[in-house]
C-alpha cells in the first residue's frame, strides 16, 4: 500500500535585512527594547508611530549612524555588524532624510557623486562623465522637471528637485534598500505624490524601501507591509491585505 507524503509547508524566504531582539539605550532611556524587524525584497515597507516611537533610531541603526546595545542584525540571513556608515553602504543601504542632506554649495551633479566621485589614473576627476550620467539618471531614471543641467546649485532648487537628487544618488549607485525618513513632511501635494510614484516604480525594479511618515494615507497608498513602534516596542505588523487604512488610523492614534 503506497504511504502518502504530507506536503511540508513552504519555507518563508530569507529576507534582505532583519533585526533580532534589538535593544538600543541611550543611558537610562531605552529607545527599543527587543525589536524584531525585517525588510523583505522588493517590497515596500511603512514605518509608521508617534513622536518618540523610537522610529528615527531605528532607522540611524540600519543606516549604521549608532550602534545596537544588544540583539543581533542579519543580511540575507547572515550576522553583520553596522559600525559606520559605510558598513551599511556596503550593503546597499541608502538612507533619504527629511531635510535632503544635500550640500547647498554644491552643484547637482558633485551631490550625486559626493564621497564617491570617479577619478583618472593620475587622481583628477573625471567631471565630463559624472556631469552626463548625473543628467542621464536625473532624466531617465528619476524624471523631474526643472533641472535642466547637472551644473545648477542645490541652493535653487524645490524641495522634490531635492528630493529628486537624492533619489538619483540612490539608483545610480544601485542601493538594494532605501530608508525614507518622512521625506514628504516639507514638499507640496504635487511633489509629494511624485516622491510616492518614484517609491513604487523603485520597488519594480527590485528595490525594497522603507517609508517613515506620520501620514497614514500616504502609508496606505504606497506600502505592501506596516510595522507600528510604540516606546521603541513593536505594536503592530501586518501585510497590506490583513488590514486597512481604519485598522491602521486606531492603532496609530492608540497608541
Amino acid at each position: 500500500m503506497a504511504v502518502e507524503r504530507s506536503e511540508q509547508p513552504e519555507a518563508a524566504p530569507v529576507p534582505l535585512i532583519e533585526l533580532r531582539q534589538v535593544t538600543k539605550d541611550y543611558g537610562p532611556i531605552r529607545a527599543l527594547c527587543k525589536v524584531d524587524f525585517q525588510i523583505r525584497e522588493g517590497e515596500v515597507l511603512a514605518l509608521l508611530g508617534d513622536n518618540g516611537a523610537g522610529k528615527s533610531t531605528l532607522i540611524k541603526i540600519l543606516s549604521g549612524i549608532v550602534p545596537i546595545t544588544t540583539g543581533e542584525i542579519r543580511y540575507r540571513g547572515e550576522p553583520v555588524q553596522l559600525r559606520s556608515r559605510q558598513d551599511s553602504t556596503n550593503l546597499g543601504i541608502e538612507t533619504i532624510y527629511q531635510d535632503i542632506a544635500l550640500v547647498d554649495d554644491m552643484d547637482v551633479m558633485r551631490n550625486i557623486f559626493l564621497g564617491r566621485e570617479e577619478t583618472g589614473r593620475f587622481g583628477l576627476m573625471r567631471i565630463g562623465s559624472m556631469r552626463r550620467k548625473a543628467m542621464e539618471v536625473l532624466e531617465h531614471t528619476v524624471g523631474i522637471s526643472g533641472i535642466k543641467s547637472p551644473e545648477q546649485m542645490v541652493r535653487g532648487l524645490s524641495g522634490g528637485q531635492k528630493q529628486a537628487v537624492a533619489l538619483a544618488r540612490a539608483v545610480y549607485f544601485k542601493n538594494k534598500i532605501l530608508l525614507f525618513d518622512e521625506p514628504t513632511s516639507a514638499l507640496s501635494v504635487r511633489e509629494t505624490n511624485k516622491t510616492l510614484e518614484y517609491i513604487l516604480e523603485l520597488k519594480h525594479e527590485g528595490v525594497s524601501s522603507v517609508l517613515v511618515t506620520h501620514n497614514i494615507y500616504h502609508a496606505y497608498k504606497t506600502a505592501d507591509r506596516f510595522v507600528v513602534l510604540s516606546h521603541g516596542r513593536v505594536l503592530l505588523e501586518a501585510d497590506k491585505a490583513d488590514t486597512d487604512i481604519e485598522g491602521l488610523t486606531r492603532v496609530v492614534v492608540n497608541t
